[in-house]
């Protein structure tokens, strides 16, 4: 049950008070939002709309000149008789070679076993668990900045123990719930970590380059943003404890400890992200004498699994390497989904083996079915995705669309760094209500990856830009079910917490976080650094 489910008899959204401009704001991105369709039955009308709008181009005669080259590119329309035979021909195909459905999936199933063994819940436990009180606010920022590698597990997990971290050093856990939410929802653009969601928009974004002629070459792999995604941690772990601590704490009422949840036995609850009377928290950040050893060993597996990889791949001669012994690009890069995949896997199971969680040897395909299983709603709409993006490229309106795009953004003169900001705010606000990152970068990506192609700036930039948008304000839309997950947390500390005391204290981490992201981007393309291994800014030439 979501926690939109849970407060659904406490609180409809038409039943709350008019409030302040700010609850009015809200009230009415929800209400928009709530009137969009299911993100599958969106695309399902852009895949109509897409074909409707081709079909009439094609009649029209429309034509298209790719900048750079001499050859004028027919708009094929998908209700005539050659669009039928392309999408008979090509449905199957245009599902089963979307690029990121395979490496989502495989990477699903190791983190999976590496969450249901209890590894990923321990070593965020550890982390946080004996920092010092001081100290508490930016090691929580940091360890939520790298959450995305769990999914939406980060949310349930890392806020409520955030909470329990900062009661046990005396410190407000109100404000280690809020700030610790902040930060997981910015954090999932950024991390020393990697996860499915990369996975997912790398095979977005490549698809999406193939749109132009020769975009098939431009560098997207798994780690394409990773430098770039690294550096922002840190600087959103420093402003995020900056904000928690100095701005957001100072202004948290002390907490109402006589909602102390019971469990069915009438004894204080000491499960996870729930909070007790004092000393209740104790258990659940305390990490085992078994816990602890099993860490241990999954921690120095994976180190020696490390150590031989990288050894093979600079290794002179090796396999791993690329044309001429290079080491960027080279089958490393290419083939770190894989790797990775066994790292988590290895993890996952030398943990669960320690702890008890893998006690057959069926339990590690169990794990990873249940992780697949968990994957179908992406799957389905995968289905209707691959095929909007194939109409797109076939028909040759997505190059339409980049070219006068392209060109309108360059007589505005909004090319360059001012041109990713401005993309950067449009994903903003389409943020607030298509809450979904793969579906709203589904929708921009065929018309802004190609469209900065054309500026001289390759997919892994667009991509950047793309993840700060969409990480900057899906931390306030009330479209987010997770918003209403923390207000039924929060009011166990504060009983007459509403939805707009939520957002009203999430909303100061929106532009200090957004600020931070674009003075790292900013450096990364003034310096013209590599946003990740062989992953420039600006095309060749």
């Amino acid at each position: 049950m979501t926690g939109r489910d849970l407060l659904a008899k406490e609180q409809r959204p038409d039943d709350r008070p008019a409030g302040s401009a700010l609850d009015r704001i809200l009230g009415g991105i929800e209400r928009a939002g709530n009137k969009l369709p299911h993100p599958v039955l969106l695309f399902v009308l852009l895949f109509l709309l897409l074909g409707v709008v081709s079909t009439l181009l094609h009649w029209a005669g429309a034509t298209v000149t790719v900048p750079g080259t001499s050859d004028s590119l027919r708009v094929k329309g998908l209700f005539t008789g050659e669009g039928v035979r392309w999408l008979l021909e090509n449905f199957i195909p245009n599902f089963t070679g979307f690029p990121s459905l395979g490496t989502v999936l495989l990477m699903m199933a190791a983190v999976g076993v590496a969450e249901r063994t209890g590894l990923l819940e321990s070593t965020v436990r550890i982390s946080i668990g004996r920092a010092p009180r001081a100290l508490v606010p930016y090691l929580v920022a940091f360890v939520a900045a790298q959450g995305h590698m769990m999914s939406d597990v980060a949310i349930l997990i890392i806020p409520p123990l955030a909470a329990l971290v900062f009661k046990g050093c005396g410190r407000n856990p109100i404000a280690g719930l809020i700030g610790g939410f902040a930060c997981v929802c910015a954090g999932y653009a950024a991390g020393f970590t990697v996860g499915a969601l990369d996975a997912l928009y790398v095979g977005i974004t490549e698809k999406a380059a193939q749109v132009l002629p020769g975009g098939e070459d431009a560098p997207t792999h798994l780690l394409v943003n990773y430098f770039f995604t690294a550096s922002a941690s840190v600087v959103l772990a420093l402003i995020g404890g900056l904000l928690i601590s100095r701005v957001l704490e100072p202004r948290m009422p002390v907490p109402a400890e006589s909602t102390t949840p019971k469990d069915e036995g009438g004894t204080e609850s000491s499960r996870t992200g729930e909070p007790a009377a004092d000393g209740g928290y104790r258990a659940t950040l305390e990490v085992t004498a078994t816990e602890r050893r099993g860490l241990r060993w999954a921690g120095a597996v994976v180190l020696a699994y490390a150590a031989a990889v990288v050894g093979f791949w600079l290794l002179p001669g090796s396999p791993l390497r690329g044309e001429g012994g290079a080491l960027v690009p080279s089958p490393v890069l290419d083939g770190v989904v894989p790797l990775l995949f066994v790292a988590f896997l290895l993890a996952g199971v030398v943990y669960g083996r320690v702890v008890g969680a893998v006690r057959r040897a069926d339990d590690v395909p169990r794990m990873m079915a249940e992780s697949i299983t968990g994957m179908s709603s992406y799957i389905v709409l995968i289905l209707v995705i691959a095929q909007v993006i194939g109409v797109f490229t076939w028909s040759n309106v997505g190059t339409l669309l980049a070219v006068e795009g392209a060109s309108l953004l360059e007589s505005a003169g909004l090319t360059g760094f001012w041109g990713l900001v401005v993309f950067v705010l449009l994903v903003c606000v389409l943020n607030l209500f298509v809450t979904s990152g793969s579906a709203l970068w589904s929708l921009v990506a065929p018309v802004f990856v190609p469209a900065f192609l054309l500026l001289g700036m390759e997919p892994a930039v667009t991509q950047a830009a793309f993840r700060i948008g969409d990480s900057a304000t899906q931390m306030i839309t009330p479209l987010n079910p997770y918003v209403f997950l923390m207000l039924t947390i929060l009011r166990r500390y504060e009983p007459d917490a509403e939805l707009g005391t939520v957002l009203s204290r999430l909303v100061v981490f929106v532009v200090p976080f957004l600020l931070a992201w674009l003075a790292v981007l900013g450096i990364f393309y003034g310096l013209d650094l590599p946003l990740g291994p062989g992953a420039p800014i600006t095309t060749p030439g």
